[in-house]
C-alpha cells in the first residue's frame, strides 16, 4: 500500500524528524510505501510530490500543529499527534490501511493505544520486566540511525 505521512511540530528539530523516521521504518517492516513531509520551525523537508500525493491509497499526519489537508481530497485521512508517530506508528499505518480497505475517505482522529493499560495478571514481583518496548526502537537508538 502506497502512504503518504506529514509530521510536524512546533520546533520540527527532533521530535518531527523521529516520528517521520519511526514511520519510514515501521511502514517498510510491514511491507508499506511510504513517502514522509518533515514539517518544522526550520520549514519543509522532503516535501511530498503530486504524483506521490495522487498514488497514495491513505494519509497520515503526525503533528501537533496545523497542517493544511487540501492536497489530500478524497484520500482517507488519519490524524493523529507527533508522539503517536515516536510511540506508535504501527497504530497509525494499521488504521491508514484499514481506513483505505474500507473505502472512505474520511478524516479520522488515531486511535493509539499508547495511553492504554495492558489487560493482563500482574507479573510476580520477583521477576524483572522490561519497561519501555523494543529497545531497538527507543529514544537513544532512532537518534543513532538518524545521526549516523
Amino acid at each position: 500500500m502506497n502512504i503518504v505521512a506529514i509530521t510536524s511540530c512546533p520546533t520540527g528539530i527532533a521530535h518531527s524528524q523521529m516520528a517521520a523516521e519511526n514511520l519510514r521504518t515501521t511502514a517498510e517492516e510491514l511491507g508499506h510505501t511510504v513517502s514522509v513531509e518533515v514539517q518544522g520551525a526550520m520549514g519543509t523537508q522532503d516535501e511530498l510530490t503530486a504524483d506521490e500525493i495522487e498514488a497514495a491509497d491513505a494519509v497520515i499526519i503526525a503533528a501537533d500543529t496545523s497542517v493544511n489537508r487540501d492536497r489530500f481530497e478524497d484520500t482517507p485521512v488519519v490524524k493523529g499527534t507527533v508522539k503517536d508517530g515516536v510511540n506508535d506508528a504501527e497504530g497509525l499505518i494499521r488504521q491508514a490501511v484499514e481506513l483505505a480497505g474500507s473505502g472512505s475517505t474520511a478524516d479520522v482522529e488515531a486511535e493509539t493505544g499508547g495511553d492504554t493499560p495492558p489487560e493482563s495478571e500482574p507479573e510476580a514481583a520477583d521477576e524483572q520486566q522490561q519497561l519501555g518496548g523494543d529497545p531497538s526502537k527507543g529514544l537513544f537508538a532512532r537518534l543513532k540511525r538518524f545521526l549516523g
